[in-house]
């Protein structure tokens, strides 16, 4: 056999004697946006940011801001993918009723703010791209004049086709009952048969809209009827960290929550109160939005072209020892991101570490995080971790009938641990 058919047979997961090998597939991972394009929110029906997880034919908008402001043309183009991110089988015109590669036409300049920017506005459906045709995960791609992508964005449509009920419980490991939650769930069929759901039906789990912390490889521990049972303890576990810290400038001009100081220089900088270590204190409750952000000016008729760009100013007193290790911002404000944007830098002459970014003024959500030199996180070693920590967690089933060629999104459950049992 000669290496072309060989790499022919091998491209189509035939090769030689074992037929049944498969091409590996990678994932597709968003792209993280330049510096100059800011505050990007995707929602559906709610206007709330983060992942979008909405409804077989809902609409979807997506907004971001280029502080360049020079009305650059951008576009965009939507791609469907399997449940692990790899690419789907599917044709455009097989998940897209319409068309996309289209300049979006919807933007306007900022009005009376010191910091210049472009604000755009994509609606779905619209003239060109009518809506998408079947549920599972998406993926909305922004790029310019020379096709290259300027940053992308994940999200996901479901159908109503199954009930899914969601419980919190501690941990049944003592060694973390007071710091990890677990998630557990009920998947129930009532109009449609899964067949060999252990094979396949996929679930989705993901705590506060981060997607990048999901869990993904659950399988049904047992069935009763047409319900799909998942009571698992370590596996079904995610760290409970401790509710958000926040800031409010809305009122950019005077301090407001958490802000003890003003200074305008060619755009306003807001500084906050000294943060402490979390982490070897007693929990205490707050109301926070689980890290997500709102834009807002209270002086605006439109907050999405009239609220400035401040920079905010971080003081973090830390005396533990990082082992090599950054401390970093963490939060939905950059889509749970962590780089040298969001870096913290140790201040020796105040014994503090400082840091500041560039933040859309409103109401928004954030802590500091451990990044470890080998680049995990480590969520709890600042905020630390306690199990009464209210988390909102959401699980998606995903459902591939035999035969078929792409994953449904075929429900969605939504559970919060302010009701977490034992």
């Amino acid at each position: 056999m000669s290496q072309k058919l060989k790499q022919f047979f091998l491209i189509l997961g035939i090769f030689s004697s074992f037929p049944s090998i498969i091409v590996a597939q990678e994932t597709t991972e968003e792209v993280a946006p330049p510096d100059h394009i800011k505050t990007i929110q995707l929602f559906g029906s709610e206007e709330f940011s983060g992942t979008p997880i909405l409804k077989l034919g809902d609409p979807l908008t997506i907004r971001f801001d280029d502080i360049n402001g020079d009305e650059v043309d951008y576009y965009y183009k939507i791609t469907y993918y399997n449940f692990d991110w790899t690419p789907s089988p599917l044709y455009k015109n097989e998940y897209l009723n319409g068309f996309d590669d289209i300049r979006i036409v919807n933007y306007e300049n900022s009005f009376n703010t010191l910091q210049m920017y472009s604000h755009y506005t994509l609606r779905i459906p619209n003239e060109d791209t009518r809506g998408l045709k079947v549920s599972g995960n998406y993926m909305i791609e922004i790029y310019d004049d020379d096709g290259e992508i300027v940053f992308s964005r994940k999200f996901i449509v479901y159908e109503n086709l199954t009930n899914v009920k969601v419980y919190t419980k501690r941990s049944r490991d003592l060694k973390f009952i007071d710091t990890r939650q677990s998630v557990q769930f009920e998947i129930s069929s009532p109009n449609e048969i899964l067949k060999n759901p252990k094979r396949n039906v996929k679930t989705l789990v993901i705590q506060n809209n981060d997607l990048k912390n999901a869990i993904t490889d659950l399988i049904p521990q047992f069935t009763v009827a047409n319900n799909l049972v998942y009571k698992y303890d370590t596996e079904s576990s995610f760290w409970a960290g401790n509710e958000f810290l926040f800031f409010d400038n809305k009122e950019v001009r005077s301090p407001t929550a958490n802000i003890r100081g003003i200074d305008l220089r060619d755009i306003y900088h807001n500084y906050l109160y000294t943060d402490v270590v979390r982490g070897n204190r007693i929990y205490t409750y707050y109301p926070d939005i689980n890290g997500s952000f709102v834009v807002r000016n209270l002086r605006a008729e439109n907050s999405n072209t009239e609220a400035d760009y401040v920079w905010m100013h971080f003081a973090l007193q830390c005396y533990e020892p990082l082992d090599g290790g950054e401390i970093h911002l963490f939060g939905n404000f950059n889509n749970y991101i962590t780089d040298e944007s969001t870096r913290l830098t140790y201040d020796q002459e105040n014994g503090i570490y400082t840091g500041k970014k560039l933040f859309k003024q409103g109401f928004n959500n954030y802590k500091y995080v451990l990044v470890r030199p080998d680049g995990t996180i480590d969520p709890g070693f600042i905020s630390g971790n306690f199990d009464e920590t209210e988390n909102e967690y959401v699980v998606i089933p995903y459902y591939r009938a035999p035969g078929a060629r792409y994953d449904r999104a075929i429900g969605k459950g939504m559970g919060n641990s302010r009701n977490i049992t034992n």
